[in-house]
């Protein structure tokens, strides 16, 4: 049986496939094009994808002896899943195992944003630091700030955690009640307006579907108070980036970190010229460690699949 993988993944992977006998065929590029499916992956009965991958119909039926498509990741809105299953194909994901990278980031990027990390490492390294200032490069205390999370699943939970060990007050909006986070840290679950206009710091956590899509249109993000910060590690098309942007120029926020972002990889250029903006690429999951263990588990959804028995983690 014939895998095919879309980019190289930790060596732990293949190692994984290979003893349990089957063959890896990893494609050497990015991306692959409909066309490559086609000539390279045509015999497979396993895919392995990216999140950057687009797994439309076009390409399933490119791949006719298809069983599985196991997503390198925990959000799958790159793979047509009603599709898949229309066809009788599994799609399986990589959940739990991100969480806590994923929460570290984010706090990262409040804190980098909070205290202009980014800044006063470009501030230095150009030479302009010649002694402390009163006034040099004043940031936000978070300690008895309130932190607005939208969407209180694992990783919006676990930095609300974080968040609370610096002192921190917690609000979030979620589809449903998160009891332990109310219980463990006093959170709090509010509408979304509510939250906007009353978080000194605002994370998103959401997956990107239909109703999440631009949840942050122009009209929510003007709610937002004058000096709070936006930190945005769930996936760009959750928010109106063009809007953002526009209140970062006219420094109606303090500051925004992304890590994610409208049609990734190509970053609008607009963003890379704001210095109220810390902006990284795509790192949420990327530690040795998160990425090793997401690896191994998209190899156990394909070889119990392919063996007869039931995925790990199906969507």
């Amino acid at each position: 049986m014939k895998i095919f993988i879309t980019a190289a993944l930790p060596d732990i992977a293949v190692r994984r496939l290979r003893e349990a006998g089957f063959k890896t065929l990893v494609y050497g590029g990015y991306n692959p094009s409909a066309e490559e499916y086609r000539k390279y992956a045509f015999d497979a009965e396993a895919l392995i994808c990216l999140l950057s991958d687009k797994i439309t119909p076009e390409i399933i039926d490119y791949i006719p002896g298809l069983k599985i498509i196991a997503n390198y990741a925990v959000g799958y809105n790159n793979i047509d899943t009603e599709y898949a299953a229309s066809s009788g194909i599994i799609v399986t994901n990589t959940p739990d195992i991100l969480t806590d990278a994923t929460a570290d980031l984010a706090f990262a990027l409040i804190l980098a944003c909070a205290r202009n990390v980014v800044a006063g490492d470009k501030f230095l390294r150009e030479g302009k630091f010649n002694g402390w200032k009163p006034k040099l490069l004043l940031g936000k205390d978070l300690k008895g700030k309130t932190l607005g999370i939208i969407g209180a699943g694992r990783i919006g939970a676990a930095t609300a955690e974080r968040a609370a060990a610096f002192g921190m007050k917690i609000i979030y909006y979620s589809r449903s009640e998160n009891k332990h986070l109310e219980k463990s840290i006093s959170a709090v679950r509010v509408e979304l307006d509510k939250l906007l206009k009353e978080s000194d710091v605002v994370s998103l956590h959401i997956p990107l579907t239909e109703n999440t899509k631009n949840l942050l249109d122009a009209s929510k993000l003007d709610l937002m108070k004058k000096d709070a910060i936006l930190v945005n590690t769930a996936r760009g098309e959750t928010l109106d980036e063009q809007h953002l942007i526009k209140m970062l120029k006219e420094k109606r926020l303090f500051s925004a970190g992304f890590d994610v972002y409208v049609n990734e990889p190509d970053i609008n250029p607009e963003l890379i010229e704001l210095e109220n903006a810390v902006l990284l690429p795509h790192l949420g999951s990327a530690t040795f460690d998160t990425r090793d263990r997401m690896a191994l588990l998209a190899a156990e959804n394909v070889i119990n699949v392919l063996t007869g028995k039931a995925p790990v983690t199906p969507v």
